[in-house]
C-alpha cells in the first residue's frame, strides 16, 4: 500500500506544482524588459531587402470632379488611446496615427519601420469608447485603490489581466474592473473624446486630407466574439460624450442615445464590422440580448447604418463556403470555419456574412415593405498599431504591437488562442465623391457610392441602367453616360415594363500592384420564396471567356517568383470593362447585383515574412494571395 500512498503524494505534488506553474504563467508580466529586447533584436536581424517592393508615391490632389474621384481611406483604426492597443504595447498617439495616414514613416513598438507606399485621402481613428477616461483618471488625484490597481495592471499586463477583462466585459451588463465613479469617469471620458475630436480637427485639410471624428462601440461576445460598430460623425459638431457599451447595452440603445444628443448640424452613421465574428448576430433579427427587432428598430437601423465593413485584419466577411455559396473566392482570407451542427461560437453562421445579410434584406422587404439591409460595403484595417491604411502585404506588421512585433512572432506566435497566421493586413474603404471634403465624402457614404478592397488600390466603377449598350465602352466619356442613363453602386434601379437592366463595370489595376485577372458579378434574388445566388465571370483577362455552363473563365496562368515576390506583369489586364445583362433576369423578382474584381496572385504577407527570416514560405499557409475589390450592390425592384 506504501507505493499507492507514494503515487498519491506524487500526484498531489504534481497537481500543486502544476497549479502554481499555471498561476505563475498567468500572473507573470507578458513583456519584461528582457523579452522586449529579444523582440527588438529579432527585428534588427530581419532582412528588409529580401524582396521587391513598390516605390513610394507622393500624395495627389485631383481637382473637384462632378463625375466623382476615387478617394482611398481607412475608417477603422486604433491608437494608444484604445485600452487593448495600449496593453499590446503600442504608444503611438492619435496625432501620430494621422501622420502615418498622411504618409509619414514611424516605428512600431518593436522597432519595425512602417510607411504607406501612397498616403491616404481620408481616415478616422476609432478608439474604443469603453476606455475613454481611463488614462486621465489614472493620472489624476483621489483615485480609489481598486482603480489604481487597474492602472498598474495596464502598465504591466499579464495573462490573468486579459482573462479578467474579457470576463468582465462579457457580463450583461458589462462590469467595470476599476469600480465606478460616474462623476470622475464621466468627466474624464468626455475629456478623452474632446481630445479625439480636436485631433481630427487639427489634421483635417479640405481638398488634401479628410478626417472624421469617430469612435468604436465595442460590446464583446463570449469566446472573443464581437458585435462592434464604428460611429462616424460628419463634422466637429458632435455630442459631448461618446456612447460606450457601459452606456448602451444594445445597438438600438446606441442609436437612440446618439440621436438624443446629435441635433443638426450634428450627423452620424454607424458601421458594423467583423460580421464573421458575431456568432450570427450581425444580420439576425434580434439584439445581443435576444430581443426581437421591431419594425421601428429596423427603420432606425435603415436610417443610420448605410454601410458594413466586410474586409479587415480579422478576415473576409463577404461570404463563406456553405449556406448557398459555392464560389471558390469565398475561401479568400477566411478567419473562421462555418459552424458545425450545434456549434455556437468560433464559427460562421448563416447570418454572419454580408452576402447572406443582403439576401435577408430581400426577405425583410417582402415582410416590411422596405429593405433595412440594403447596405453598401467598405474595407478598413482595424489595426491597433496606430497605422491607418497600412494594408500592403509586404508591410504587414501584425495588428497588436509587441504581440506581433516581428516576423518570427507573426509566423509562429499565438495570441488569445488564435494563430496570427489567419490574419491579414486588412482592407481599404474607397469613396466616389466630387471632392475630398467631409461633406462630400459623408454624402457619398450615405448614398453608398463606396466600395471595399482587400488592401490594394484597384479603381472600380459599377453602374446599372435600362439602356446601356456595348458601344458605351468606346465612348469618349462612358462614365458621364453611365451616370446620365443609370445609377451607380449603392443605387436602386426600377426598370420600366419590358426593360431588361444592364450593368456597366469598369475596373482599373492598382498601378503599384499586379494586373487584374477577372471581374465577376454576384446576383442574389428571391424565387418562389427562397433566396438564391449566382456568380458570373463577366470580363476576364488575356482573351479568356466564360464557359456558358459554369459561367466561369479558365484559371489565370499568372505566376509569382516566391524567392523575391516579383509578380508576373505580362499576364492579366490593366483595364477590364464590360456591359452585361443578366441572362436569367425575371421582372417579377427583387434582386441585388454587385461586382467583385479579382487580381492576379501576389505574395501573401506570410511569404514576405518568411523571406525576411531567410526561410521558405510556410507549407501550411497560402504562399500567394489574389487581392480583391467589392462594389456596393445595385438593387433591382419588381416591374
Amino acid at each position: 500500500m506504501r507505493w499507492i500512498y507514494g503515487v498519491g503524494v506524487l500526484v498531489v505534488v504534481a497537481g500543486v506544482s502544476a497549479y502554481f506553474y499555471v498561476q505563475h504563467q498567468l500572473n507573470a508580466p507578458i513583456f519584461t524588459e528582457e523579452r522586449q529586447q529579444q523582440i527588438e533584436a529579432e527585428v534588427a536581424a530581419q532582412n528588409e531587402e529580401a524582396f521587391t517592393r513598390p516605390a513610394r508615391q507622393p500624395a495627389t490632389y485631383p481637382p473637384s470632379n462632378p463625375l466623382n474621384n476615387a478617394y482611398f481611406g481607412d475608417l477603422h483604426s486604433h491608437s494608444a488611446l484604445s485600452f487593448d492597443s495600449y496593453i499590446f504595447g503600442n504608444r503611438l498617439s492619435v496625432d501620430e496615427a494621422y501622420q502615418i495616414a498622411k504618409g509619414n514613416a514611424f516605428e512600431t513598438a518593436s522597432g519595425e519601420r512602417i510607411q504607406l507606399s501612397v498616403p491616404l485621402d481620408f481616415a478616422a481613428v476609432t478608439d474604443h469608447a469603453e476606455g475613454f477616461g481611463l488614462f486621465e483618471t489614472c493620472a489624476g488625484e483621489d483615485v480609489s485603490d481598486d482603480f489604481m490597481n487597474l492602472c498598474r495592471r495596464f502598465e504591466t499586463p499579464n495573462a490573468s489581466f486579459f482573462l479578467d477583462l474579457r470576463e468582465a466585459g462579457e457580463k450583461r451588463p458589462p462590469e467595470n474592473l476599476g469600480g465606478s465613479d460616474d462623476a470622475i469617469e464621466g468627466e474624464q471620458a468626455r475629456s478623452t473624446w474632446a481630445q479625439i475630436v480636436a485631433a481630427a480637427e487639427r489634421h483635417n485639410e479640405p481638398g488634401r486630407f479628410t478626417t472624421f471624428a469617430a469612435y468604436e462601440y465595442s460590446p464583446p461576445l463570449p469566446d472573443r466574439g464581437k458585435i462592434h460598430r464604428n460611429v462616424i460623425f460628419r463634422n466637429d459638431k458632435v455630442p459631448a460624450r461618446a456612447i460606450s457599451a457601459f452606456d448602451a447595452l444594445t445597438e438600438i440603445d446606441l442609436w437612440n442615445m446618439i440621436l438624443a444628443d446629435c441635433e443638426a448640424p450634428c450627423d452620424f452613421i454607424t458601421i458594423p464590422h467583423n460580421p464573421n465574428k458575431s456568432w450570427g448576430l450581425a444580420f439576425a433579427s434580434h439584439t445581443i440580448d435576444g430581443d426581437a427587432y421591431t419594425e421601428e428598430d429596423w427603420k432606425l437601423r435603415d436610417a443610420v447604418e448605410p454601410l458594413v465593413e466586410i474586409f479587415q485584419i480579422k478576415g473576409n466577411s463577404e461570404c463563406s463556403l456553405g449556406f448557398g455559396a459555392t464560389d471558390e473566392e469565398c475561401g479568400f482570407e477566411q478567419f473562421l470555419p462555418p459552424c458545425a451542427e450545434g456549434q455556437v461560437t468560433q464559427c460562421i453562421h448563416p447570418t454572419s456574412m454580408a452576402r447572406d445579410g443582403l439576401k435577408l434584406g430581400l426577405k425583410l422587404e417582402e415582410e416590411l415593405g422596405f429593405n433595412p439591409l440594403d447596405f453598401g460595403m467598405i474595407g478598413s484595417t482595424d489595426t491597433h498599431n496606430s497605422n491607418p491604411g497600412n494594408a500592403e502585404e509586404y508591410d504587414f506588421r501584425g495588428a497588436a504591437a509587441l504581440f506581433t512585433g516581428n516576423a518570427n512572432l507573426r509566423l509562429r506566435g499565438l495570441r488569445g488562442g488564435r494563430a496570427t497566421t489567419v490574419q491579414n493586413p486588412g482592407g481599404l474603404a474607397v469613396v466616389w465623391a466630387p471632392a475630398n471634403t467631409r461633406d462630400a465624402l459623408f454624402d457619398a457614404m450615405e448614398r453608398k457610392e463606396v466600395y471595399a478592397t482587400s488592401g490594394t488600390r484597384i479603381r472600380l466603377r459599377f453602374f446599372g441602367g435600362p439602356s446601356y449598350k456595348d458601344g458605351l465602352l468606346t465612348e469618349d466619356n462612358p462614365i458621364e453616360t453611365a451616370y446620365q442613363l443609370g445609377v451607380p453602386m449603392g443605387g436602386m434601379l426600377r426598370p420600366s415594363e419590358g426593360e431588361t437592366p444592364s450593368f456597366f463595370v469598369h475596373a482599373l489595376q492598382d498601378p503599384l500592384n499586379a494586373p487584374l485577372d477577372r471581374v465577376q458579378i454576384i446576383k442574389g434574388w428571391i424565387e418562389d420564396g427562397d433566396v438564391k445566388e449566382l456568380v458570373y465571370d463577366v470580363a476576364c483577362s488575356d482573351g479568356r471567356t466564360a464557359d456558358p455552363d459554369t459561367r466561369r473563365c479558365s484559371t489565370s496562368q499568372a505566376s509569382v517568383d516566391l524567392t523575391n515576390c516579383a509578380f508576373d506583369a505580362d499576364k492579366g489586364a490593366q483595364l477590364l470593362q464590360t456591359v452585361w445583362q443578366d441572362p436569367n433576369y425575371d421582372a417579377a423578382q427583387r434582386a441585388f447585383y454587385y461586382a467583385r474584381v479579382v487580381q492576379n496572385p501576389t505574395c501573401r504577407w506570410s511569404t514576405y515574412d518568411a523571406l525576411r527570416l531567410g526561410e521558405a514560405p510556410p507549407e501550411d499557409l497560402p504562399s500567394t494571395s489574389t487581392e480583391m475589390a467589392w462594389s456596393s450592390p445595385i438593387w433591382v425592384g419588381k416591374q
